[in-house]
């Protein structure tokens, strides 16, 4: 009975043009989409290798200067793209991809793609994403919005039921027979995407394992379309009502529902205005030492506590130059101060996305989408890990010109010049993103929020299905 409504079903999807037509352009969107992400995502990784090479050059060559020179002189930090952004680009387009590492100052990621382009743009980019997570459950409803209902339009139903038919049998086939054709789009996808990927020159371990696992979490979010739109069609009296009602779901669920998860999300927790957040860093900087200024009130405790740990009654008595030190402590300083507030930032993100799952109840597309981002790596979530890497490294380059100068100089010698052969031994700045086991442990409420929608939709159509 199963093969028997399965093949029924599979030749009368196939002999309507409509479906021929729709899967044939599917195919070829998605192909265009995997096409144009290979070759951007080939081109950016090319950027990013120059960038960082010129970069590094520049930094290494400075010639001989004061080590305080070259911490105001600075340099970059930069974020590739990684493999699995060839299928969902995330956050990338609208997050900086490098960051300037300078003295005193934690600046923000800048040169966002988005910041390039024209107002097209908001029309929307044809990436393999925005295939996935809109178009091909736009292609479930086209395909099943009247699986049950022609039935009772033809007058079948009635034929099928005076022949004893077993009706979880009759579901299963008409599942199995929705689910194939999108079950072999996925595949193909993702296989495609494999094998682009195996023959780029990616700046980031392939992990074919991180790819299948996407493909999960997508075939997961299309099984929860198949059983809505089965669930529909079994209620409906008529295709054209289960047509209407399918296409109302999909819009609640892939346009409205996410828009309005943000809004109720931002509202509850707001993140501070960029003047807001620069007085406030403003503030705590006053409030303690600057290491510009030896006539400070904290600048004087500063020295004698120095001046009694080495027992000595003058700075210039001092093995080392204490202004370079103090520097460094002002440094430290505005460190845990920035720490602070891009702290507050993390934790407001935090409770967003804690709103987000508070409200994942009313669509499967919010934790399909976070999974998919965070698997690609390309999710607020990695945009901050990569963020406070480049913190680390910025506190770390200031404390090591720092201690050159500290080391190298005595108390009120500005002159001093680091050999140029010093800004060499500085380490290269180096990210890497958490692996796919991090990432399924951070998300794995994500993971039991499509647990549970899978469950819960198998559930209403096992039960709904029996009374058709």
């Amino acid at each position: 009975m199963i093969s028997k409504t399965f093949l029924k079903e599979t030749k009368e999807l196939f002999r309507e043009g409509r479906v021929r037509i729709s899967l044939f352009i599917v195919l070829l969107l998605l192909g265009m989409a995997v096409w144009i992400s290979a070759l951007q995502y080939k081109n950016v990784n090319e950027q990013y290798a120059a960038a960082k090479t010129t970069e590094r050059a520049i930094w290494d060559n400075q010639g001989e200067k004061n080590p305080h020179s070259a911490a105001h002189y600075g340099t970059y930090a930069f974020k590739p793209k990684y493999p699995l952004s060839l299928v969902d680009q995330g956050v990338d387009k609208y997050a900086g991809t490098s960051i300037f590492l300078e003295a005193h100052n934690r600046n923000e990621a800048q040169f966002s793609a988005a910041a390039d382009q024209t107002g097209l743009a908001r029309f929307g980019d044809l990436t393999p994403d925005f295939i996935l997570l809109f178009i091909i459950p736009l292609l479930i409803i086209l395909l099943g919005y009247n699986s049950f209902t022609k039935e009772r339009e033809m007058g079948t139903l009635t034929l099928l039921k005076s022949q004893g038919i077993t009706r979880w049998k009759w579901l299963l086939g008409k599942w199995t027979a929705l689910f194939t054709p999108i079950f072999v789009i996925t595949t193909v996808l993702f296989f495609v995407a494999g094998l682009v990927l195996g023959n780029l020159n990616d700046f980031g371990v392939f992990n074919w394992s991180a790819l299948l696992t996407m493909m999960l979490v997508y075939l997961g979010y299309y099984i929860i379309f198949i059983n809505i739109v089965l669930l529909i069609s079994s209620l409906a009296k008529k295709s054209g009502i289960s047509l209407v009602i399918s296409l109302s779901v999909w819009i609640i669920t892939c346009l409205a529902a996410p828009k309005a998860a943000s809004n109720i999300a931002e509202s509850k927790h707001p993140y501070p205005t960029r003047q807001e957040f620069a007085a406030n860093v403003l503030q705590d900087k006053e409030d303690g030492l600057d290491g510009h200024n030896p006539w400070s009130k904290e600048a004087k405790i500063l020295e004698a506590q120095v001046l009694k740990e080495y027992g000595v009654d003058s700075l210039h008595q001092l093995p080392f130059n204490f202004d370079a030190y103090r520097m460094q402590k002002g440094e430290e300083h505005e460190a845990e101060v920035y720490l602070k507030h891009y702290n507050h930032l993390k934790n407001q993100y935090s409770n967003q996305s804690k709103v987000y799952r508070s409200l994942a109840f009313i669509s499967p597309f919010l934790p399909t989408r976070f999974l998919s981002m965070a698997i690609a790596n390309t999710d607020y979530t990695t945009q901050w890990d990569f963020a406070d890497a480049a913190e680390t490294y910025r506190v770390a380059t200031q404390k090591f010109l720092n201690d050159n100068f500290a080391e190298n100089s005595s108390y009120g010698d500005w002159s001093y010049q680091a050999d140029a052969s010093v800004w060499k031994d500085l380490p290269v700045f180096e990210y890497d993103p958490p692996n796919l086991d991090t990432i399924l442990g951070n998300n794995a409420s994500n993971l039991s929020l499509l647990g549970i929608w899978l469950l819960a939709s198998f559930a209403f159509l096992s039960f709904t299905t029996k009374t058709v």
